[in-house]
């Protein structure tokens, strides 16, 4: 069922799709995880746009099946998800895709496939170091694959002090370092794959997580810079934003004041005097508060006598005759005389 990789263009002629406008996948790619599922897949949502299915068997042991989980990208089949039950080891695995586009159908070429040489392996876990002499250490781990006898490890390390990193190659799950420094301080990685006894293949587990050893001053001195960055990340830095914060809202608050102080006001003193005259009528002494004793104290402690005055109307004399010679007549001192009364 399968199209030779050589045929493919003219048959694509024959459809009347070029390459180009079907954005035909370059073949299928097949990857077990762990022995647990495996993923077919032939491109990605991106770049394909017909649409597609996958069937398989093995060789001389199953009738075609179509896929039951298809991979799903932009609303596009990009790949099929195969089930632990489904896969099969060490028997010729055949795939082939179908791709339908405008009524026609192109068949997407593939090879067979032997699945025991597309395992790739879950990263090492549970990395521990021991301390076996004074200048020996020894790095164990463990596997999440089930067949740990068909795996073949590579440990990345390095010092604190180095550059590069180092890659030793083991076959086991033990890993000796016979030479340490105790003034440095070293990481560990592992990573794992399938052997040549189990299968053939180029398929690396991811790296594990990472392991740390040290002298007791490497690792006081870098416990003591880690906790420094704590305190200034978790504590200092908060509170600094904090205070920053508080700041920003005090200033807000009394903006107004900051305000007058930069830009003081000028006074206007008609308000100062509102109390004088519609509290205190007017009362000035009252208004300033000066004390009831102060004020009668001002007041005069003493009586002065009325003095009246009055005038007389003028009697004219009978006998001028009377009147002294060398004195003025009554004539002379005008119609009235001017008299007056004490008491």
């Amino acid at each position: 069922m399968a199209v030779p990789g050589a045929s493919l263009v003219p048959i694509l002629l024959g459809l009347g799709i070029s390459l180009a406008s079907a954005h035909s996948p370059a073949g299928v790619e097949c990857i077990v995880f762990n022995e647990e599922y495996m993923t077919c897949t032939w491109g990605s949502g991106q770049t394909l746009t017909a649409n597609y299915s996958l069937y398989y068997w093995y060789e001389n042991r199953s009738p075609v099946v179509e896929c039951q989980q298809y991979l799903w990208e932009h609303g596009v089949r990009i790949g099929c998800r195969f089930e632990q039950s489904e896969i099969i080891q060490f028997k010729p695995f055949h795939v082939h895709v179908n791709a339908s586009q405008d009524g026609r159908t192109l068949e997407i070429p593939s090879n067979c496939m032997e699945l025991q040489n597309l395992v790739k392996p879950g990263a090492p876990v549970n990395l521990t170091i021991r301390n076996m002499s004074s200048n020996q250490l020894q790095l164990t781990w463990s596997s999440p694959y089930p067949n740990a006898h068909c795996l073949e490890h590579v440990v990345k390390y390095k010092s604190n002090k180095d550059t590069s990193w180092m890659k030793q190659e083991v076959k086991g799950d033990i890993f000796s370092f016979p030479s340490v420094d105790y003034e440095k301080y070293y990481t560990f990685y592992v990573r794992s794959k399938i052997n040549n006894y189990c299968g053939s293949t180029q398929l690396w587990s991811e790296w594990s997580v990472p392991v740390f050893w040290g002298s007791n001053a490497t690792s006081k001195g870098m416990a003591e810079e880690q906790l420094q960055w704590f305190w200034i990340h978790t504590v200092l830095i908060p509170i600094a934003s904090c205070l920053l914060l508080l700041v920003l809202v005090v200033l807000l608050v009394r903006m107004e004041r900051v305000w007058v102080i930069i830009m003081p006001r000028i006074p206007n003193p008609s308000k100062n005097f509102d109390d004088l005259f519609i509290t205190h009528n007017g009362d000035f002494q009252e208004w300033v508060g000066v004390p009831k004793d102060v004020v009668e104290s001002f007041k005069p402690n003493y009586s002065e006598s009325i003095c009246h005055v009055s005038e007389l109307p003028y009697e004219p004399l009978q006998d001028n005759s009377t009147h002294p010679p060398g004195l003025p007549g009554p004539q002379e001192h005008g119609p009235y005389k001017n008299s007056y009364v004490g008491a």
